[in-house]
């Protein structure tokens, strides 16, 4: 766990929790502050296996990047991509093809400062803080401008992110911003907490949520579903995060409950 703060921007509180830096934690990083670790061992309380959640949804991204990379794709647009951690999408996909590009963003300073720490020395990839909303500013920032061609298909990558997008902000208006400036033959990826999976203890553990100033809002599975708009949805659909095309034992849980969420999914933007 961090114990040098030298890095940290000076307007981050570390006091108060943060959903990525209480992520890295359950993932045994390194990059999590005292808030964040008693938030995360207080909601680890509520659903003991909110660990293997996490774990399930990194592995989900290590099989959706293997399936864009298999399907031909070189660049990856990762957004809301939080704290570095291990098995980060660059590393799956440049140790496939080391000419792979990858352009990290989120809104988080501590996040993006880590990721711009990890990436030192690798000039296919850049990390940039931006907030989600901003669809045009970062496609058209300088940083994606020179790695990634939009008139070739990307990989766009939304894990455990839209949950965090109220109705209010029209997530389905942002994700088609997006899909309007995203080639053909381009791949979307999200997972998303299941509001109808039989999970015990979510309703209070989104309440403790609450502390990092960001609600979790969970929706059901047609509404997931609904974020792939104007893309075809690859099989096997949106399921369970671990029953998204697993490729051995240590993509599934012990605990079926577990398995059933969060919701994964990929879909392909059609030529």
């Amino acid at each position: 766990m961090t114990s040098n703060l030298s890095w940290v921007p000076p307007e981050v509180d570390t006091t108060v929790p943060n959903p990525a830096r209480v992520y890295d934690y359950w993932l045994n990083g390194d990059h999590n502050f005292q808030a964040d670790r008693d938030l995360g061992e207080q909601i680890l309380k509520i659903m003991p296996g909110i660990r293997d959640a996490a774990r399930l949804n990194r592995a989900f991204l290590r099989r959706a990047a293997l399936h864009m990379v298999e399907a031909g794709v070189r660049q990856f647009l990762d957004i809301g991509s939080g704290i570095p951690t291990v098995g980060n999408l660059h590393e799956i996909v440049q140790q496939l093809d080391p000419t792979c590009r990858v352009v990290y963003v989120d809104r988080e300073s501590v996040a993006v400062a880590h990721a711009k720490l990890l990436l030192r020395g690798n000039d296919r990839c850049a990390a940039i803080q931006a907030d989600l909303r901003d669809a045009n500013d970062i496609l058209d920032a300088p940083e994606t401008r020179e790695l990634l061609d939009l008139d070739q298909p990307i990989g766009l990558f939304m894990l455990l992110l839209l949950h965090f997008v109220p109705d209010s902000w029209d997530p389905h208006a942002i994700l088609a911003r997006y899909r309007e400036r995203i080639a053909p033959g381009s791949f979307l990826a999200i997972s998303h907490v299941a509001a109808d999976a039989d999970s015990s203890g979510l309703d209070e553990a989104i309440e403790a949520y609450k502390s990092t100033q960001n609600d979790p809002i969970p929706r059901t599975h047609d509404q997931v579903l609904s974020f792939f708009e104007g893309f075809d949805v690859v099989e096997p659909g949106v399921v369970g995060c671990a029953m998204w095309n697993p490729q051995g034992a240590g993509d599934m849980s012990n605990d079926p409950e577990i398995n059933a969420l969060p919701y994964a999914g990929v879909g392909r933007k059609p030529s």
